[in-house]
């Protein structure tokens, strides 16, 4: 008895965490079909009573969606493989050396996560001018590694540090150098960690603004694309962007989720 009202009480607490989650989404799907009269009233209805898709052709035929939503996507995919490229085996590294060092090391990451992005964003903008990488995509790619290669670092770093040691003297029995090694064994095992570092990069590219503000003059990002039509007072218009912005982080993390299980090194050592 006591443990059927556990896994209730588990059920229950889901399914609030979720609806918080989902139920804004669907608000802004829903205000993005409905008549103004059904948003725009003292007692608004949770459902849709008829579709209006105004706004939807609004925004596609505005010329302000497509090439936002192209480079948003360049950007944050671009940023995402360089990094775990660049960091994935630097952290392994890391995660390998003393105690000593790998505090040093996680210590320094901390460092450059206190600072504030604007306070980069600026001198990274002017900087850029020089370099003639305003509203470049390979400009706001290497802005936004300035943030996510120690973000990405501080969680791969924690991903390696739970392989078992095990694993790697085994493969070294079998004639495997270091490179085959880290290619075969460590990155296989360590997928759940590089996909959930990979994720939140990707999220965190895909909703950056305050690089994108100061590094694009002519070129938006999906996310500048909708302050932009906030400060037009778009309400409807807002809200389908907004759609639109949420569209490929669900298709994302899809794909994403088989990596995320907490079981994913169990048997490893087997």
């Amino acid at each position: 008895m006591q443990i059927k009202t556990k896994s209730i009480g588990f059920i229950l607490s889901i399914t609030i965490i979720s609806a918080f989650m989902v139920i804004p989404v669907y608000l802004l799907a829903k205000i993005s079909i409905s008549n103004p009269s059904e948003v725009l009233t003292a007692h608004p209805t949770f459902l849709p009573h008829s579709f209006n898709l105004g706004s939807w052709v609004d925004i596609l035929k505005s010329g302000n969606l497509w090439e936002p939503l192209q480079r948003s996507l360049i950007t944050a995919t671009a940023t995402t493989v360089v990094a775990v490229l660049l960091v994935a085996p630097a952290s392994y590294a890391i995660s390998r050396m003393s105690s000593k060092i790998k505090f040093l090391y996680i210590g320094s990451l901390f460092i450059t996560r206190m600072f504030p992005p604007i306070g980069i964003a600026l001198p990274t903008a002017i900087t850029f001018t020089k370099w003639g990488l305003i509203d470049t995509n390979r400009g706001l790619v290497m802005a936004e590694l300035i943030g996510q290669i120690p973000f990405l670092a501080w969680i791969l770093l924690s991903t390696f540090n739970t392989i078992p040691r095990d694993l790697e003297e085994a493969a070294y029995m079998d004639g495997a150098g270091r490179i085959k090694t880290l290619i075969k064994i460590v990155l296989p095992v360590s997928m759940q960690g590089i996909a959930v570092g990979a994720l939140y990069v990707w999220l965190n590219c895909w909703n950056e603004f305050t690089y994108a503000l100061y590094l694009s003059i002519q070129n938006r990002t999906l996310p500048l694309g909708v302050y932009y039509y906030i400060q037009r007072g778009g309400f409807f218009e807002t809200a389908a962007y907004s759609t639109v912005l949420t569209i490929p982080v669900i298709i994302i993390t899809f794909f994403l989720q088989k990596y995320l299980k907490s079981e994913y090194l169990s048997g490893a050592i087997k």
